[in-house]
């Protein structure tokens, strides 16, 4: 007898979860809406926001990656590739005896934990709270070093 009084119960829930679903979305009727006209206004994100990334450079224009790769080796999902070559006295590109020639992250293997920010020591990786990243391929959401790097300061620019 107990287990037929059980039954009646579970079925009396599983009738009224509809209606009190409906109760909720009924009472969020009357609230007011908040609307924000995108491309003109963006919303404030939050201090801790992680989105795109973006690779600084020094006041002088030279990079601040000095393609150590410990933020490829931080990242817990393998997103981050780092070829490194030597700075000559001709072609100097960071203060460091290297720079990274080649910087590339892929994106949707990017899980925008953070953890490539906090693994560089010169402060070169960071992530902003730029989060229109759409694309219509995935080749075009691997984002090389191009791609990353703060235009340079110091250089003019022609239109």
């Amino acid at each position: 007898m107990s287990d037929f009084f059980e039954d009646v119960k579970q079925i009396a829930r599983e009738v009224v979860a509809p209606f009190k679903g409906l109760g909720i979305t009924f009472g969020q009727l009357g609230e007011r809406k908040t609307t924000i006209s995108f491309p003109d206004y963006r919303r404030v994100m939050g201090v801790r926001a992680r989105w795109r990334h973006v690779l600084n450079r020094y006041d002088n224009g030279l990079e601040k990656c000095i393609g150590c790769s410990l933020c490829a080796g931080a990242c817990p999902s393998n997103a981050i590739l780092v070829v490194a070559d030597e700075n000559t006295d001709e072609a100097r590109f960071s203060p460091g005896e290297r720079y990274a020639v080649r910087y590339e992250i892929n994106m949707i293997r990017c899980i925008y934990c953070g953890f490539c920010q906090e693994a560089c020591p010169t402060g070169a990786v960071e992530l902003k709270d730029v989060f229109e990243m759409a694309e219509s391929t995935r080749h075009d959401l691997i984002f090389t070093k191009e791609m990353l790097l703060v235009p340079d300061p110091n250089r003019e620019r022609v239109d």
